[in-house]
């Protein structure tokens, strides 16, 4: 199953397949947790949104549609929405604590030691080669739209660029990081 293409591997998701979810989990979980962890800038949220991420796969597989794009593609837009929807959530919880002066307190398990560190540390660090190895300006679109949570429109005028050359450049930049992502791995 681990050689299957990740089409096949949402379709077998469809038919409730946990082994292909395994599949698709060891193949894009370290780039979910990286994308997750630099939109919330926390690592426990971080993880949380992962484990969301693939709980969403595999309730909405039968969502996705091969003309719409890459099934990478999709797990990103996934991770990247559901990391901003996080913390919009924790901005709002925050601000409500600023108006009733209440503040709830939540128990957090230890972090996993030395070897966890030492594995985000490399996750970290590949992340940053594959976006070095981009465009600066593509590099930038890709930083903004799923690091700082901005809409396509809101970079285009951020930058005083047209919204089509904001696409493009996300587009292109998605696709050229998704092979440095491979290249990496392998």
């Amino acid at each position: 199953m681990d050689d299957l293409a990740d089409e096949l591997l949402i379709d077998l998701i469809v038919q409730r397949e946990e082994a292909a979810l395994g599949v698709l989990y060891d193949r894009y979980a370290a780039l979910v947790y990286a994308i997750a962890l630099r939109v919330t800038g926390d690592r426990q949220t971080a993880e949380e949104v992962m484990q969301d991420v693939f709980q969403n796969i595999w309730q909405t597989a039968g969502g996705f549609r091969q003309q719409a794009g890459v099934v990478v593609g999709w797990i990103i837009g996934i991770a990247r929405h559901r990391a901003i929807d996080v913390l919009r959530s924790k901005r709002e919880r925050g601000r409500n604590r600023e108006v009733t002066g209440i503040e709830l307190r939540m128990v957090s398990p230890s972090a996993g030691g030395v070897e966890a560190d030492v594995e985000q540390h490399a996750l970290r660090e590949t992340v940053r080669a594959a976006l070095a190895e981009l465009p600066p300006v593509q590099r930038q679109a890709i930083e903004l739209a799923y690091y700082g949570g901005y809409t396509q429109t809101e970079i285009a005028e951020r930058l005083g660029e047209p919204l089509g050359t904001i696409k493009t450049r996300l587009r292109l930049g998605l696709m050229k990081l998704r092979d440095v992502l491979r290249s990496l791995a392998e």
